[in-house]
């Protein structure tokens, strides 16, 4: 019953994570006005807005002008849900880190979503984000409050340290401004190893698909990508499974 209750509130607040995604980034209220079609502007009614249910009754198209609704809306609303079902069975014993948890999955989630395709991070999920569990980590179970302090401003520096080398010698942007704000988020929430995971990771995907761009797209090395995204998969990731790799990869390093 707790796991179904966990899977409903999820698809609830993937509903709510698709309004923030596409409205924060254009600075509009994610309360008022309520949902409805940015083509022809008819509000949704309540029975046209049941995650998932109404996409696939509606075929995907708005009830009013017939526009097509994005994918993108059903697929948060499912991996929300799956999110919020694999918090409970893995930290469902620690209510209040569960919690946390969910609100750290709602913020990556989001995070990842707009940097891909506004390749900014905002201020009020970030720096908001960091406030959040500054204060949770005198209070985190899992992570010692100095660990997650110290992961979190020393990440925020060594970012900051890149950020300002590449724009003092190279004379461009290495790194994003939100990147720098973001990396705090994740250490003070996931602490020393978790958050070494999360680099190792998002870094390996960077790389990854900054060369297929390249070869592809014919880009060069200075194509700018959302590394904000490849943070948020990371920290996913290591959310639940950083301590297995981490585990694994001191070990593979040992038997060299």
């Amino acid at each position: 019953m707790e796991a179904i209750i966990f899977i409903l509130f999820g698809l609830i607040f993937g509903s709510f994570l698709n309004v923030v995604i596409y409205r924060v980034p254009l600075r509009k209220s994610i309360v008022s006005p309520g949902s409805y079609c940015p083509k022809c502007n008819h509000a949704v009614r309540f029975y046209d807005n049941i995650p998932v249910i109404s996409y696939i009754l509606l075929r995907g198209k708005c009830r009013y002008c017939k526009t097509r609704i994005s994918m993108i809306y059903p697929i948060v609303e499912l991996f929300t849900s799956f999110s919020f079902y694999l918090a409970w069975i893995s930290f469902g014993t620690q209510l209040v880190y569960t919690i946390f948890s969910l609100i750290f999955l709602c913020l990556i989630i989001s995070l990842a979503l707009i940097d891909l395709k506004h390749m900014i991070l905002p201020d009020e999920m970030t720096i908001g984000g960091s406030v959040v569990f500054f204060i949770y980590s005198f209070f985190n179970p899992n992570l010692s409050t100095l660990n997650g302090i110290l992961t979190g401003i020393g990440a925020f520096v060594i970012f900051w340290g890149i950020y300002i080398f590449y724009l003092k010698v190279r004379k461009m942007e290495g790194l994003g401004q939100g990147d720098i704000k973001m990396v705090l988020l994740l250490g003070l929430f996931l602490g020393v190893d978790k958050f070494i995971v999360t680099l190792l990771i998002a870094s390996f995907l960077g790389l990854i698909v900054g060369i297929v761009v390249i070869i592809i797209k014919k880009k060069n090395f200075q194509y700018a990508l959302p590394f904000g995204t490849f943070l948020s998969i990371g920290g996913y990731i290591s959310l639940f499974w950083g301590d297995y790799i981490l585990s694994n990869i001191l070990c593979f390093y040992q038997n060299i």
